[in-house]
């Protein structure tokens, strides 16, 4: 799996609100893929909860999953399943202190959006990670 060259965002697109478990994402993903998808799924309460290691391969951006590490928070889109950036304060807190380990450990690693990969038709993760990025990663 190494080298280490990406990390990917990812939305599970589950309901704002709804308090979906990293263990459930994770069965989800077994039986779409076989597998599980992320290296971690950051829950409501901003609790992250690490379901492959780094030097696992994951199952989350379609041809590009070598060397890519996928971070799922759980939300994504409304009551109507739109996509809408759901991030908890506290999601966003741990988000950000995830791409920091990352960006300390990996120097020069690319941060995307699943929805910033060619080819890739989805909304996910419902807001725009580059933008946020040059923010500043605000709360």
């Amino acid at each position: 799996m190494t080298p280490i060259k990406y990390l990917t965002i990812h939305c599970a697109a589950t309901p704002e609100g709804r308090d979906v478990k990293a263990a459930t994402i994770t069965q989800w993903d077994k039986d779409k893929f076989g597998q599980t998808s992320y290296h971690w799924v950051i829950e409501l309460d901003g609790s992250m909860h690490r379901t492959l290691q780094d030097n696992q391969r994951g199952a989350h951006v379609g041809g590009n999953n070598t060397g890519n590490i996928g971070i799922c928070y759980v939300g994504g889109v409304d009551a109507k399943m739109k996509p809408k950036d759901t991030r908890t304060p506290a999601q966003k807190a741990t988000l950000r202190t995830l791409i920091r380990t990352y960006q300390e450990r990996y120097p020069g690693i690319v941060i995307r959006g699943h929805r910033d990969w060619p080819k890739v038709q989805k909304a996910c993760p419902s807001f725009d990670v580059a933008a946020w990025i040059k923010e500043g990663m605000p709360a």
